[in-house]
């Protein structure tokens, strides 16, 4: 197999030249020697990694997306000696120069002109090669690649905790800056120029006016204006890793019925954290929320739309359903977003050894007080906007 090291585009000043990361590269290693072990166990020579998500785990952070969307610039062919990028000459710098300047990586490219698949289909000729995208015929290695991405490294973690403030705060000030009369698509254009201001891809939006949620439980937004009260909910992406977060705004004294609503998701989520605990299995922490679901009579809402999902470098590595056997480990984000008639409440936490970390804090935001098992747990609160 051709390959070739790969060098800056040209020369570099002293402001753009850049140190190898570390911890990057370390994170990288360990990551290409679990790939080594599922080789050998599998009797693969190598695998081709095509999802932008699966290599922005396998490079500790790189993007090869366009945009943020799901068309890839560039694909992977990892052996148990190499790891090569495979792209085109019109890629190459940016990959090279700005996602993964001295962590190791090799070059194989075609002219921009030349489908990138025939350098893929030459990689892959005449060796046993699985893929995450049913290349070519070759077997699909999706499923057995989940349990490399979790539980999160070190690094990630650190990553997310860097994160989840960003995001969090960027929707609270679109809550705290919207007014009645604005229409849903201003409020989330003004979520995703918050959140693109600080390097995070907005994977997801949603804006809610006045209980449209009850409703529409995957609504995203449109072009009808709030009068009464907003649900903001934004799921954002940075170094490929994906962290959620809701807030309510009511203009004057929220509806009873929103509020009461609010307070039993509030419980919910507070429940769920609690129970989010090392060595749980999905269905031990569903039996517990669900006894909560029970005591409010409303059993319904989970019924209509997700709770709540490991998430990572898929919005949901493992979802929380009541019978799946998955079970939670140390090092394992879950974004908590239990809705209850028009209500909303969502945040993501970090499960540790004993306790659970929240990713996604509020900062001066209003706080319901809720205790479970002796446990005092503070959720967000409608923030009631009286001008």
């Amino acid at each position: 197999m051709s390959t070739a090291m790969w060098k800056p585009a040209g020369p570099m000043s002293s402001a753009e030249f850049q140190t190898v990361d570390s911890d990057r590269l370390a994170d990288i290693q360990h990551k290409h020697a679990a790939v080594k072990q599922l080789l050998a166990a599998r009797q693969l020579d190598a695998i081709l990694l095509q999802r932008p998500l699966n290599f922005a785990w396998f490079t500790s952070g790189g993007d090869c997306s366009r945009g943020g969307s799901s068309d890839a610039s560039a694909a992977l062919f990892i052996t148990p000696e190499a790891r090569v990028v495979v792209t085109s000459n019109a890629e190459s710098a940016q990959l090279f120069d700005r996602e993964l300047q001295g962590l190791g990586f090799q070059l194989k490219e075609r002219p921009w002109h030349e489908p990138r698949t025939t350098l893929m289909d030459d990689l892959c000729r005449g060796r046993n090669v699985a893929s995450d995208a049913r290349f070519n015929g070759t077997p699909d290695i999706s499923t057995p690649l989940k349990p490399l991405r979790m539980p999160l490294t070190s690094i990630e973690c650190r990553k997310l905790r860097e994160l989840g403030p960003a995001l969090a705060h960027a929707v609270e000030a679109t809550c705290r800056n919207c007014d009645v009369g604005q229409s849903e698509c201003d409020i989330a254009g003004e979520v995703a120029h918050r959140m693109i201001r600080h390097q995070i891809y907005p994977e997801r939006i949603q804006v809610c006016a006045d209980g449209r949620a009850g409703t529409y439980p995957h609504w995203t937004f449109g072009s009808e204006t709030v009068q009464r009260s907003v649900a903001v909910t934004a799921i954002g992406r940075r170094a490929g890793l994906c962290l959620g977060v809701s807030r309510t705004v009511s203009f004057g004294a929220p509806p009873t019925e929103l509020q009461n609503d609010h307070h039993k998701a509030s419980l919910i989520q507070a429940s769920g954290m609690f129970f989010t605990q090392a060595n749980f299995a999905m269905f031990e922490i569903w039996n517990r929320v669900a006894r909560i679901y029970e005591k409010f009579k409303c059993d319904d809402s989970w019924e209509r739309t997700e709770q709540a999902e490991v998430i990572g470098y898929e919005l949901a590595e493992y979802p929380l359903v009541p019978r799946s056997e998955f079970q939670i480990t140390p090092r394992m984000p879950v974004y908590w977003h239990p809705a209850v008639g028009a209500a909303m409440s969502g945040d993501s936490i970090l499960v540790g050894e004993g306790e659970f970390e929240v990713l996604t804090p509020a900062e001066g935001w209003p706080k319901v007080k809720v205790v479970v098992k002796g446990t005092t747990i503070y959720r967000p609160d409608i923030l009631v906007r009286t001008s």
